[in-house]
């Protein structure tokens, strides 16, 4: 990797050097400005706090890292946290999920030093990771912890000049909670995946329109009349199977939480077991955050033409390395973004080699639900520059008051307005005196 800093003459950054960087193409940069520019209209809390923060400069000083998908909605999550005050440094949560023009938008025309190439092997990947880690930042940004764990097992030295993170998705916070139950984290981190104007929103919404999309965007298939499998009934799984049902298809859940299992039932879908699913779905769709959900025994099941699409953080959901053995030579690109694998005759088909396909196959998630979710980030900064000395290492909620101010301006942004309680109703609350 060649970290460049380059003049960088008619951008926005001014005649100065660039700050370091390993993006694919600066030339990218004015579309990736106008594509930032779009997001941002769907925007509207993120870009209310950005405003305070340039006016306040909450974050001055701090050296902040960030291990994020490389976006657009990404995009105006680092320019609040550069007008907040802080040097940020960005790198790719996932290769498949940069966007080259976003990347070099950031560089030429906002000065904000990125690591991110769409397509970057492992060791370009980690490469990109070490060099936001190099920064030696106060705090961590992270999108599946892959940054958290880089420090704690490669660079422990700099886990006593860092004072807070942050973790974005559901993958990252079973990560880390793994983390704490072992005693090995090293710093408080915010869980911002378990604020309820994220998960309800960005896991549900969010990524039930995003997956659909990166199917239908990589097949062009006609979703009415199809069987959808989806391998888990979180936040993400209920999103995936309720856009799936809504454009026609006959959609079955497997889980192993019985609770979920019977949500899911009641919500109108079938559940089965993976095994049973196997020769019944023409798509199937992992998101569970677990390894090995559809393995070979299923590989050996499924009907000729399926469809195999994962949108869960890693690339370990579908057993990859199993379904290559069984396809020997019989591997080939049918489409952008397709690969099809040949077992026992019958064609079985993955989407964006096993990882997010809403990312790797289509844009990722509307910008007017990242607002939220990247408004809990910025504020959540925020709130650990001023109190990370109060709070001893662990994972953290969100606090309450970040999650009601975030659902507060996006409803201000949506001119929605609510009823206020009366005094009448205020007092029969907190009585117990009135009965029958």
């Amino acid at each position: 990797m060649t970290i460049q800093n380059p003049a960088a003459p008619g951008s926005a950054a001014g005649a100065s050097k660039l700050p370091a960087h390993d993006v694919a193409d600066l030339s990218l940069a004015a579309e990736g400005k106008r594509r930032i520019e779009w997001a941002e209209r769907e925007m509207p809390v993120l870009r209310l706090i950005r405003e305070r923060f340039e006016r306040e400069k909450p974050l001055a000083g701090l050296r902040l890292a960030a291990c994020l998908h490389v976006t657009t909605e990404t995009a105006n999550l680092v320019r609040t946290l550069k007008a907040g005050g802080a040097e940020v440094v960005l790198c790719a949560s996932n290769p498949l999920s940069t966007q080259d023009e976003t990347a070099a938008a950031l560089v030429a025309e906002y000065g904000i030093s990125v690591f991110a190439r769409h397509g970057a092997d492992r060791d370009m990947y980690y490469k990109h990771l070490n060099a936001a880690a190099d920064v030696r930042p106060h705090m961590t940004m992270d999108d599946g912890c892959d940054l958290v764990t880089l420090i704690h097992q490669e660079r422990r030295d700099q886990l006593t000049e860092i004072f807070a993170g942050t973790e974005e998705t559901t993958t990252g916070v079973i990560r880390l909670k793994a983390m704490a139950a072992d005693d090995a984290l090293g710093y408080p981190v915010i869980a911002v995946n378990e604020a309820l104007t994220k998960h309800l929103f960005d896991n549900r919404y969010g990524t039930g329109q995003s997956t659909v999309d990166g199917v239908i965007r990589a097949t062009n298939l006609l979703i009415a009349g199809r069987h959808v499998v989806v391998a888990g009934y979180g936040w993400c799984g209920k999103g995936i199977a309720s856009r799936f049902r809504g454009m026609g298809a006959q959609v079955a859940v497997v889980e192993v939480d019985q609770v979920r299992a019977l949500e899911a039932l009641m919500d109108g879908n079938l559940v089965m077991t993976i095994g049973d699913a196997a020769s019944w779905g023409d798509i199937f769709v992992t998101a569970t955050g677990d390894i090995h959900v559809i393995r070979p025994e299923h590989f050996r099941k499924m009907r000729d033409g399926v469809i195999m699409a994962n949108s869960g953080h890693f690339d370990c959901e579908i057993d990859l390395p199993g379904l290559t053995e069984l396809a020997g030579d019989k591997i080939r690109e049918v489409r952008e973004n397709v690969v099809e694998y040949t077992v026992g005759g019958k064609r079985l088909h993955v989407l964006a080699e096993g990882r997010l396909v809403n990312l790797s196959c289509a844009a990722g998630h509307p910008a007017s639900v990242m607002d939220m979710s990247f408004a809990n980030q910025a504020l959540a900064g925020e709130y650990l520059a001023q109190k990370h000395a109060e709070l001893p290492k662990g994972v953290y909620d969100v606090p309450q008051e970040i999650d009601v101010e975030v659902a507060r301006l996006k409803l201000a942004a949506l001119d929605i307005v609510l009823d206020p309680l009366t005094p009448e109703q205020v007092k029969y609350l907190a009585s117990w005196q009135h009965g029958t």
